[in-house]
């Protein structure tokens, strides 16, 4: 039995479809992250699972009850709000256990689950405080205690870590995934950072437009883009997208970048020629994730076999980041991120050779933008 199941699911603001037609089933104990771009629909979505929305047409189930027209407060569900939503004038004891004296839950029972997730998420020391006096993460962690203790079917996270600076998310983030790992109940969780859906996700939802455009698991999503849109949207940096002419070399598939002033850059494809038999001698978009782009030297034999090929690049721009250079090099006529060494300071304006790993190199359509498979 799935945990949540979302059949047909539109919705509409007066002319305008927000969500055209949503189907998902989410299985027991998975953490699903719905991701995109301001204005795709996620938060949407989040609000007509929680009941805060209703929807124009569709069904919801949770826990294989048909929830659709049932009031949030008996849907057997718990949600995190972007912003904390706890009452200034409550201590953190009183914030948590708040919504259990509405429900006339017994004395004895509030306090062994305060108890029980004050350990779990390591604010025991806080229960007395109020939230002025508790810093962005406690006030989270807060958060997520108020709804542990009810013990819901699902979790709903409405971008619970955009009001933290950059170290308290990588931190909180942590702390959600181990959270998850310990009570294994359903979470569903809205971001709009690709970097939070790759690293908590079992499944990730990519939206845009008001339709999933990708449902899979992070590696899938990120080897396996469906589209165009998904390709650029997931990865830092996206994948390079780069047109190309395929053409037949002996039993392989080449991709042939051409540039303005006439140079070409041949890329063997690791697939035989049979596969692709009807876009030889066709337009098509190559996809390349930065990882796949390297200096070549001395050292570097990735160029030997039929996944790996080189190309010349001129570097724009390069990007020391510490662990790794980020470099911006032009091929083609088109600019593309390649991750180097750390080490690695290729000269400015210069042309340089490139190790090109094509092992997950993916092709797309450029009048559908799917992904050719």
């Amino acid at each position: 039995m799935s945990a949540l199941s979302i059949d047909s699911l539109r919705v509409r603001f007066g002319p305008i479809d927000v969500l055209k037609g949503i189907d998902m089933a989410i299985e027991s104990g998975e953490f699903i992250v719905l991701v995109g771009p301001s204005g795709c629909g996620k938060s949407t979505l989040l609000n007509v699972i929680a009941g805060l929305q209703a929807s124009s047409t569709g069904r919801i189930e949770i826990g294989g009850r048909d929830v659709t027209r049932v009031p949030p407060a008996d849907r057997d569900i718990a949600m995190v709000f972007q912003s904390y939503a706890l009452y200034p004038s409550m201590s953190v004891k009183g914030n948590i256990t708040f919504g259990m004296e509405c429900r006339g839950v017994p004395k004895a029972e509030r306090e062994a689950a305060v108890e029980r997730v004050a350990k779990l998420l390591q604010i025991g020391h806080l229960l007395d405080r109020r939230p002025s006096q508790l810093s962005g993460g406690q006030r989270q962690r807060v958060a997520m205690g108020r709804a542990l203790v009810r013990d819901p079917i699902l979790f709903l996270f409405d971008e619970p870590l955009s009001n933290l600076d950059a170290k308290l998310r990588v931190e909180m983030r942590m702390e959600i995934k181990r959270l998850h790992q310990r009570v294994g109940t359903t979470m569903v969780y809205v971001t709009h950072d690709q970097v939070e859906a790759m690293t908590l996700a079992t499944r990730i939802a990519v939206m845009h437009q008001g339709k999933i455009q990708q449902f899979a698991d992070p590696q899938t999503i990120y080897d396996a883009p469906a589209n165009l849109f998904v390709a650029r949207f997931m990865g830092s940096p996206p994948m390079n997208i780069i047109p190309a002419r395929l053409e037949a070399e002996r039993d392989w598939a080449v991709a042939v970048l051409r540039s303005d002033d006439g140079r070409s850059e041949r890329i063997q494809i690791p697939r035989r020629r049979e596969t692709l038999t009807n876009w030889i001698g066709r337009d098509l978009l190559l996809g390349l994730r930065p990882e796949c782009i390297s200096l070549q030297d001395e050292n570097d034999h990735s160029s030997d076999g039929a996944a790996a090929a080189n190309l010349t690049g001129r570097v724009e721009m390069i990007e020391p980041t510490g662990a790794e250079t980020m470099a911006l090099i032009n091929v083609a006529g088109v600019e593309a991120m390649a991750r180097l060494k750390a080490d690695a300071r290729p000269m400015i304006g210069s042309r340089a050779l490139f190790s090109i790993d094509v092992s997950k190199a993916c092709l797309f359509d450029p009048q559908t933008e799917l992904r050719i498979p």
